[in-house]
């Protein structure tokens, strides 16, 4: 069988096991064990388990349990809610100050939790409400909690950027933090269109006033006290402190990502048992079981990914393809453009984890044959699998704002998160054209790359 005939039907086999329902990791894994029996060593089959441990077998990926832990601590109590309700407080003077509250609570509660849906669940369940009560319209309130959402895989510590940093094997303090400033950056361009959008809605609704009389509340104004500021603060503070003492354990060379994972989940347990009360064992075993569910999954899905890629590895697969793109001779702008809209349409159908895994065989070596810096696109890649979290037909962010507010329509959730699809590929096209948003704080903190985009 030729190579193109051989890569043409695993890729058939791989879309047919995976739109049969099967779980991710059963369908990768069946497909990888399929190939093994039909074209590799009858011997092959003997090492499957061996193969799945030593891929395994990273001190890396023994952080990846623990920042879940860490997440699901902080997630299942009412940090998420405490953040927003300062952050509101505190931004309430400011024109969209409401929508910038959240945004701003997003990316702090993402920076601890490392989790997407964990943070709109807890920032939405109360972001929402309070901005529908103040006259914002629903779409734009679920949009924004959905986009701010995202910034879980982005801002450190990430689970995708620690499965990026094993399969690139690039270095995981480097990758993140060259997603602080682009993080930094989506915040910034996520609270200027609340102003924007603010500004418009608020109009809208001054125009509606002066035809019909009818007031919404938009137009009220709600301020607060110094004493109300600073009331907010106790339940907030040790969990921002926890995530500078993390970053500082980590980035000043105290402690290793594994270490400093546990740290985090220890502290973490800690402080909701302290400012919560959540230590008895009825509050705490509903933590663990949701950490060992999620842990269980991802660890199965690397797994399986990582010996559906060392089947296609054996079979010359992916260096044929590789070879191929290489081949090609495009220019290295137009190799990445077609990367990375390839990475979007696989956004419409798998989760960052498994896109990550599948596809790092093929992409990356072109990649670094054309010169790119693979921590610079490590970034790129995890904004653009962002959107994958906020655009159908997958698009969980969606579906976990549509749980938590079941009322506001489908159609409106997805308007609502256009803007910010927008505004995340402006990021991408703004890091290409300044690539240091992304390279030059790892630059400053550990040294120049030897490989610059």
């Amino acid at each position: 069988m030729s190579m193109l005939s051989m890569g043409l039907l695993f890729g058939a086999v791989t879309l047919l096991f995976m739109f049969s329902g099967a779980p991710i990791s059963f369908a990768l894994g069946s497909v990888a064990v399929l190939f093994m029996y039909l074209f590799m060593p009858a011997s092959a089959l003997n090492t499957v388990t061996q193969n799945v441990y030593e891929e395994m077998a990273s001190i890396t990926l023994l952080s990846i349990p623990l920042f879940i832990l860490k997440g699901a601590a902080i997630g299942r109590s009412r940090a998420g809610q405490d953040l927003y309700a300062a952050m509101h407080v505190w931004m309430g003077r400011i024109p969209g100050g409401l929508g910038i509250a959240n945004v701003f609570a997003c990316a702090l509660f993402a920076a601890m939790a490392g989790s997407s849906p964990a943070t709109c669940s807890a920032i939405g369940s109360a972001g929402i409400p309070e901005m529908r009560k103040r006259g914002y319209s629903p779409g734009f309130a679920a949009g924004i909690i959905a986009a701010g959402g995202t910034l879980g895989i982005l801002l450190p510590p990430s689970v995708t950027m620690i499965l990026y940093a094993v399969a690139a094997e690039q270095s995981l303090g480097r990758l993140f933090l060259a997603g602080i400033f682009p993080g930094v950056l989506l915040v910034f361009l996520f609270a200027a269109y609340a102003v924007v959008r603010y500004r418009k809605e608020y109009r809208l609704a001054e125009a509606e006033f002066k035809r019909t009389g009818a007031a919404s509340a938009l137009l009220e104004r709600e301020t607060f006290t110094t004493r109300q500021k600073f009331e907010m603060l106790p339940r907030v503070v040790p969990f921002v402190l926890l995530l500078i003492g993390v970053m500082v354990a980590l980035y000043g060379g105290f402690a290793t990502p594994s270490e400093t994972a546990g740290l985090g989940a220890l502290l973490a347990l800690v402080l909701i048992a302290v400012i919560y009360g959540v230590w008895r064992p009825r509050d705490v075993a509903p933590i663990l079981s949701a950490t060992l569910r999620e842990s269980t999954m991802l660890m199965m899905i690397i797994g399986m990914s990582l010996l559906f890629s060392y089947v296609m590895s054996f079979l010359h697969i992916s260096q044929s393809a590789a070879e191929w793109i290489v081949g090609m001779q495009l220019s290295k702008w137009v190799l990445l453009a077609a990367i990375l809209v390839m990475v979007i349409v696989l956004g419409f159908f798998l989760p960052p984890v498994s896109i990550i895994l599948m596809t790092a065989p093929i992409i990356l070596p072109p990649l670094k044959v054309a010169g790119f810096d693979l921590i610079w696109f490590g970034v790129l890649m995890t904004i653009v699998m962002e959107t994958g979290l906020i655009h159908p037909p997958v698009g969980l962010n969606i579906f976990v704002i549509k749980n938590i507010a079941p009322d506001i329509a489908l159609k409106d959730i997805i308007w609502g998160v256009v803007p910010f699809v927008v505004l995340m590929l402006l990021a991408v096209v703004l890091i290409c054209v300044f690539p240091g948003i992304a390279t030059g704080l790892p630059d400053a903190v550990m040294g120049v790359a030897a490989v610059k985009p």
